[in-house]
């Protein structure tokens, strides 16, 4: 079972790495902040897959680097980029501006990795995420309980698209069913131990968690 509501978090070493894995996944995210790249391996990654998230995640590069690398991906043809809400407003606007230019759909994502804030909070940092300009709003906080889980999975009642992600243990299950309730996607990782994120499921497990639910409970059926 290969599924599109299924997106497989990179982060492999190099980029011949990451191109051998993406023969295998129908979506898949690259993160660039984490793969030793060459002149022109940017390039060669986001055109050789129709549908590729660009994200680099602050920290390990300083934000021109960021930046340079996220426009050389929307250039070279991805689909999406990931851009955080709590980056700067330049860095955030030239980014969206350069996307919406190529045709790139945009992720804002919004992490707390502390704790799930109160509903209230949740769906304004919702609001705030496609009032910067997101396609497709993207909520990851540490669930630290199991209502911190349904609180994450509450604000898929909602006309947009909003991805959730719980992460740590108790978010585990907001992965297997935020795509079943609503979200465009869940992440996963591409096998056990190579997560990007605390709480990924690897995509294997993913996919025969899914196919499970929707056959007991008829998903997708009509």
């Amino acid at each position: 079972m290969r599924s599109s509501k299924i997106c497989v978090s990179l982060a492999e070493p190099s980029v011949d790495a990451c191109l051998t894995a993406l023969e295998h996944v129908d979506l898949a995210e690259i993160r660039l902040e984490r793969i030793l790249l060459a002149p022109g391996d940017v390039q060669r990654l986001f055109s050789s897959h129709p549908a590729l998230i660009a994200t680099c995640r602050p920290g390990e590069r300083p934000d021109t680097e960021r930046q340079r690398l996220l426009v050389d991906a929307i250039e070279a043809g991805a689909k999406f980029i990931d851009v955080e809400l709590e980056s700067d407003g330049c860095y955030r606007e030239g980014l969206i501006a350069r996307a919406r230019s190529r045709g790139c759909w945009v992720i804002v994502s919004f992490h707390d990795y502390e704790k799930t804030p109160d509903r209230p909070v949740l769906e304004g940092l919702v609001s705030a995420c496609f009032e910067a300009g997101a396609d497709i709003a993207k909520i990851a906080c540490l669930a630290r309980s199991h209502r911190d889980a349904a609180r994450l999975i509450s604000i898929l009642d909602t006309d947009r698209d909003v991805v959730v992600a719980g992460m740590g243990e108790h978010g585990r299950v907001t992965r297997i069913l935020a795509p079943l309730l609503g979200s465009p996607f869940t992440y996963a990782s591409l096998s056990e131990g190579k997560e990007t994120a605390d709480g990924q499921i690897d995509k294997e497990t993913l996919e025969q968690l899914l196919r499970l639910v929707e056959e007991k409970t008829g998903k997708g059926k009509g």
